[in-house]
């Protein structure tokens, strides 16, 4: 599963799980983009539950728009993740870092209301 659902005009909840293959990821990207296309000052809640490795025909979907994510990066400042693997928290965490004005804050799950209070508290 890829969701996305824009929550307002800043915001972009995104949740992920499973196996994506490359039509979902296709759509999933796109919607992604989309909603954050022309975003400002933007915060994305993102899920992340049970995930396992994508197809090489949903990466080879993912690498196709790599400039437009890259592109989309710009347009969210905070990201709250919820995620159930250690690695993948401390992954976001140092994703985060590796973009000037990108703060990512990892979170377990359970703790959603924890993520939702931090990135209500960001401008």
């Amino acid at each position: 599963m890829f969701q996305v659902t824009k929550k307002s005009e800043n915001r972009v909840d995104v949740a992920i799980s499973g196996t994506i293959e490359s039509d979902e990821m296709a759509a999933g990207l796109d919607q992604l983009i989309a909603a954050t296309e022309g975003m400002s000052q933007g915060k994305m809640f993102y899920t992340i539950h049970d995930i396992h490795m994508p197809t090489l025909g949903a990466i080879g979907v993912e690498m196709k728009r790599i400039p437009k994510l890259f592109g989309l990066i710009h347009n969210i400042d905070y990201a709250a993740v919820i995620a159930d693997k250690t690695w993948m928290q401390k992954a976001s965490e140092v994703k985060g870092a590796l973009f000037p004005g990108l703060e990512i804050k990892a979170f377990s799950p359970g703790q959603e209301t924890e993520a939702e209070s931090w990135l209500a508290s960001k401008p």
